[in-house]
């Protein structure tokens, strides 16, 4: 078996895409995370998964919620990447420009790609939630992406 620190610093020279990941409590206040780990699982129906941290105090309010949106960041959005890992989550999206999913989620604007998706099922996977979300509208924007590399943001450039 390997430690922790291994894990991470050998995923680590994996990029990957960063998304917020966000819906709405019972009330209609929107809450959402910085999420990594977002995988397209199936075409026919259209399936992605998120993984979700059981330490994040988002986890519980996401993996109950009905529907959630994925917006995947823009190179120009590590501000907003960087408030969404931040603690505490209360407050995330105050002066963060938003519209809503016809699911009634938020969609962070500006965003190069966005899903919003209905909650299909949750596994677990050791110290994360897997949440299977089937895509129910999809959108995409123009600017290039952001990822996270070696533990940095990156902008990506064609």
């Amino acid at each position: 078996m390997i430690d922790g620190q291994t894990m991470r610093r050998v995923m680590s020279r994996f990029p990957t895409g960063v998304t917020v990941v966000a819906a709405r409590d019972a009330d209609g206040t929107p809450f959402g995370l910085t999420v990594s780990s977002l995988t397209s699982v199936s075409l026919d129906p259209p399936l992605i998964l998120v993984c979700i941290d059981r330490g994040s105090s988002s986890h519980d309010r996401l993996i109950s919620a009905p529907s959630f949106t994925v917006s995947v960041l823009s190179g120009l959005q590590v501000g907003v990447a960087e408030r969404f890992a931040s603690e505490p989550s209360a407050g995330r999206f105050d002066g963060v420009r938003w519209r809503v999913a016809t699911s009634g989620d938020p969609i962070v604007e500006g965003s190069t790609a966005w899903l919003s998706c209905l909650r299909e099922s949750v596994y677990g996977g050791g110290d994360h939630s897997i949440v299977l979300g089937r895509v129910d509208a999809a959108g995409e924007g123009g600017a290039e992406a952001l990822a996270f590399y070696r533990g940095s943001f990156v902008r990506m450039s064609s």
